[in-house]
């Protein structure tokens, strides 16, 4: 905390040099801020979001030692975190926000498409254009919704998919009234899906993983859940984190398939188990390429129904609606940063497809907004990992084992979709 200071200068000092290049960020991103650095704006050390941490020591630090390190930080906070947010609270509202450009697309930035076919490139670790990307959105987005249609017949209602995406969105049936509640839901799905894992994979990390709420100061403005890896020395397991604000539009149906993507068999599975390959040297245990680690979630998406989810066709409706979620990036993405799509024209292409609500839906955009390309690389890399599942099972028939191929899938880490192809390959070739 000591150095906050130091940080937020050299924060100020890069920002300076972006706004007299020309190279801003959106304002519709930037209004954002204003509240978050409010948030850091106290009059008392102790009142610092820093300071929440020292409150509560563990027992295992020694109540002197307790003291001494509330000291030291009521006084870091005091005479540099504080000063040091009011500077940074100073210049962004004075100077960088009204700086800020009207326009989202990062073709709207000097070179911008040529960047952004780089970005395209890079987060897919593809020679795929972005022209290629956006085909493949709505392709996929209109098989799914041909799945969905049959769901919705399925369950009788009456009415159009718009209306039945209303439904979803608004019938109280959906949703929990309280926070606890989403909360235990969470917990209780984890819990059945852990012992199933043994069905399809014959190694599982030693590693274990558990379930946090979103911090309050970040919820409304951050997704649904994240996961945060692993202590590379093991002193801290994975965390599943799950935003638990405002539980009236965090669906019920998103539950099962939101955790095997987070949570296992997804991210935690993935990651835990590239951190234990004790044989790699470091950068290979703890690097990553996105179109395999996201890739390899969505995948994990897919495995629900395996572990024997998605009984209710509601939950399969939300599967489905992950799919097309990410389907929708593929398109809404390259249509914001390459063709020159709107904002609002990208948020009602989401509406119109999945059934997630509009506060997630916008937030969702916002993000592809501030990360141009980084939204391609799930359905691309999900894409190739169906694609080598496929061709395992119709080159060894009854032969193919899903345990064997999901450790060999990653048993050597994440790696560029071209070097796993070439990884399956050569393992496929070795097969009797």
């Amino acid at each position: 905390m000591s150095k906050v200071d130091v940080l937020i200068d050299q924060q100020i000092k890069l920002a300076e040099a972006g706004r007299k290049a020309d190279l801003m960020a959106p304002k519709v991103l930037m209004q954002r801020i204003t509240s978050q650095l409010a948030l850091q704006r106290v009059e008392n050390g102790e009142d610092s979001p820093f300071y929440r941490v020292f409150q509560e020591l563990p027992d295992s630090i020694p109540a002197e030692e307790q003291e001494l390190l509330r000291s030291t930080a009521l006084e870091t906070i005091e005479k540099t975190v504080l000063p040091a947010y009011e500077k940074l609270d100073r210049y962004f509202n004075d100077k960088y926000l009204p700086a800020s450009r009207e326009s989202i697309g990062q073709s709207a930035l000097p070179n911008g498409s040529a960047w952004y076919e780089h970005l395209a490139r890079s987060f897919t670790t593809t020679r795929m254009t972005p022209d290629e990307i956006h085909r493949v959105g709505l392709n996929e987005a209109k098989r799914i919704r041909g799945e969905m249609q049959e769901i919705i017949s399925e369950v009788e209602f009456d009415g159009s998919f718009s209306d039945f995406l209303v439904f979803l969105r608004t019938d109280p049936q959906f949703y929990f009234d309280n926070p606890d509640d989403l909360h235990q839901a969470y917990l209780a799905t984890c819990k059945r899906i852990d012992p199933e894992l043994v069905t399809l994979f014959g190694v599982l990390p030693r590693m274990p993983y558990g379930i946090k709420p979103i911090p309050d100061s970040i919820a409304p403005d951050t997704t649904t859940a994240y996961y945060s890896r692993p202590a590379a020395d093991g002193s801290r397991a994975g965390i599943y984190w799950v935003n638990l604000y405002k539980p009236e539009v965090r669906p019920k149906y998103e539950i099962e398939v939101l955790s095997v993507h987070e949570a296992m068999p997804g991210h935690h599975l993935q990651i835990a188990l590239q951190q234990e390959l004790d044989d790699m040297p470091d950068f290979r245990r703890f690097s990553g390429f996105t179109a395999f680690v996201e890739g390899w979630g969505l995948y994990s998406e897919r495995l629900g129904y395996d572990l024997g989810l998605y009984k209710d066709p509601y939950s399969r409706f939300g599967q489905l609606t992950y799919d097309m979620w990410r389907a929708v990036r593929l398109v809404v993405d390259t249509g914001i940063h390459y063709k020159g799509w709107t904002r609002q024209q990208a948020i009602d292409f989401f509406k119109d497809n999945a059934a997630k609500t509009e506060h997630d839906i916008v937030n969702e955009i916002d993000r592809y907004i501030a990360m141009p390309g980084q939204a391609l690389a799930y359905k691309i890399g999900q894409q190739k990992i169906i694609a080598l599942r496929e061709r395992a099972e119709r080159q060894l028939g009854e032969a193919f084992d899903i345990r064997a191929f999901h450790d060999e899938l990653l048993g050597a880490g994440a790696l560029p979709l071209d070097i796993l192809e070439q990884r399956m390959d050569a393992w496929l070739a070795s097969q009797p």
